[in-house]
């Protein structure tokens, strides 16, 4: 094997390994977000049992406090949400990069007789 082709051979394992880190990234995020909106869910059917009680023994004032308390706690949620996404198709974007690179360098590789 010649210079050039373990350069090109090193090359294309940095690439894979890159593109493995990534989707690994990719996953753990992936988990992460469907925590958050299990979460959120979870903060959603607080906020909806709280209006419901509000609705049906008035509006006192621990049941408000709870109230607003949950719908913060369900801002910080979609928040949350929201950055998750975000990462997520970030790194998907840098997967797409690393596909083109992968790709760039294996066109034209298969059938040669090196």
């Amino acid at each position: 094997m010649g210079g050039s082709e373990k350069g090109h051979a090193a090359a294309l394992t940095v690439l894979a390994t890159r593109r493995l880190a990534l989707v690994a990234d990719v996953s753990a995020l992936t988990a992460e977000a469907l925590r958050l909106n299990q979460k959120l869910a979870g903060i959603e059917m607080d906020v909806l049992r709280l209006q419901l009680e509000i609705g049906r023994t008035g509006a006192g004032i621990q049941l408000v406090r709870d109230l607003h308390d949950a719908e913060q706690n369900a801002v910080a949620a979609r928040e949350a949400c929201m950055t998750s996404e975000e990462r997520i198709m970030a790194i998907e974007g840098e997967i797409a990069d690393v596909d083109r690179a992968l790709a760039r360098a294996t066109s034209g590789s298969e059938g040669d007789a090196r």
